[in-house]
């Protein structure tokens, strides 16, 4: 198990009570997928596990390698159903990497015109995340 920065819940846990408004277009059993609130793409969206338990990827690989595989295919599914076959797929892991939330999840970056570059990326890689 890994150890979790704070002590207070992720604001995706908050989400996923209800204490927080979040945009939730898709959901399992294990995972939600939400809308970022600062896009960095035409289509950006956040798979995120409903378990708290693993601060970064390195840790969800470790830990729970299946859990992981199912937010790499609900990742794809979320982003055929915004209406882009080709995404990028990004965790940031650690704070130099830009992650500012340590609940792991996973950016969906994509564009329904088919062009994922930093073209259009409206600021290349997702940095100082939103929820």
């Amino acid at each position: 198990m890994t150890e979790r920065v704070g002590t207070e819940p992720s604001i995706f846990t908050r989400i996923l009570r209800g204490e927080i408004r979040g945009d939730i277009v898709l959901q399992t059993d294990d995972v939600f997928v939400l809308r970022d609130i600062a896009p960095q793409a035409p289509v950006h969206l956040l798979v995120v596990p409903k378990t708290d338990e693993f601060s970064d990827v390195v840790a969800l690989a470790a830990g729970d390698p299946r859990l992981l595989a199912h937010m790499v295919e609900v990742a794809r599914v979320a982003a055929t159903r915004a209406g882009a076959a080709d995404f990028r797929l990004v965790f940031n892991t650690g704070a130099g990497a830009g992650q500012t939330v340590f609940h792991v999840h996973a950016h969906v970056l994509a564009d329904p015109a088919g062009v994922v570059d930093e073209r259009t990326m409206a600021g290349g890689m997702p940095d100082g995340e939103g929820a």
